[in-house]
């Protein structure tokens, strides 16, 4: 119960963190770049502090692993936002989670342990969930360079969430990759401006909250369920993200919501459920 609650609160935070991303982008009228940068500044900043009192936490921390997280969670941020220039926020959404769910797939057959019959089939039957909540009405135009950012970023995704499962520290070794991850980035920092104090400061509760905090369970949660449990979980972000947009904007919540959401936590239901 403690392992699936913790999940279950990982996934809001991820949620959040596209809900934020929404209103400082569409609300606020920040850069999605600014957003990024200032999201892993300001996670990075936050995980700092709160290893400080650790020993050891910098020493030795550019090792090929602390390299390879701090890169591929610089490629996520960059890839997200830049795709987010020329998507549809709903075809992007089903490209990233796309993509996470056949690397994750992919890489952990690959280790030897592929996911079994009932996951495979779970993940299909939520990923029809979400094609039926996020795929936009009417004919939709696919922009090349946005498909590219995105699926490079659900590769950065999937990757830096197997890198995970090796987390003896979750809040120490996501405190390095996020380390590592502000000095990729900090040559954006020259681009930044124009942003508004709401932007910076949704940005900032990102960053602060929903990326450090919500990323250092998500590598503490990551070891205890496996990767293919862990790449099927995330199909219920973007349900728990149009349901909180409904909440916090007062959208209306329509049959073709419910439907998907039903499809999404069925496909979970089946495969996540034991043997």
């Amino acid at each position: 119960m403690k392992l699936f609650l913790l999940t279950v609160l990982t996934m809001v935070a991820f949620a959040a963190n596209s809900i934020l991303n929404r209103a400082a982008v569409d609300g606020a009228g920040m850069s999605p770049f600014d957003f990024a940068v200032l999201r892993v500044w300001a996670g990075a900043l936050t995980l700092a502090v709160l290893t400080l009192s650790t020993t050891g936490v910098w020493r030795g921390m550019l090792t090929r692993r602390t390299v390879a997280g701090g890169a591929t969670l610089t490629l996520y941020m960059i890839g997200f936002s830049a795709a987010y220039l020329t998507l549809d926020a709903g075809v992007g959404a089903l490209i990233l989670f796309g993509v996470v769910q056949l690397a994750m797939f992919t890489i952990t057959s690959l280790r030897g342990v592929p996911p079994r019959l009932l996951q495979l089939v779970g993940a299909g039957v939520a990923f029809a969930g979400l094609i039926v909540l996020l795929w936009p009405a009417g004919g939709v135009a696919l922009d090349a360079v946005g498909v590219a950012a995105m699926i490079a970023a659900g590769l950065g995704w999937a990757v830096y969430s197997i890198l995970g499962q090796g987390a003896t520290q979750p809040v120490v070794a996501t405190a390095r990759n996020f380390a590592v991850s502000a000095m990729m980035v900090a040559p954006l920092v020259f681009a930044f401006g124009g942003a508004s104090a709401q932007g910076m400061a949704l940005a900032a509760l990102s960053g602060v909250v929903t990326s450090a905090l919500g990323y250092s369970l998500w590598y503490q949660i990551v070891p205890r369920l496996g990767a293919s449990k862990a790449a099927l979980a995330q199909l219920s972000v973007p349900v728990i993200a149009v349901a909180g947009g409904a909440i916090l904007f007062g959208e209306a919540i329509t049959p073709r919501m419910i439907i998907a959401g039903l499809l999404v936590v069925g496909g979970l239901g089946i495969g996540l459920i034991r043997r």
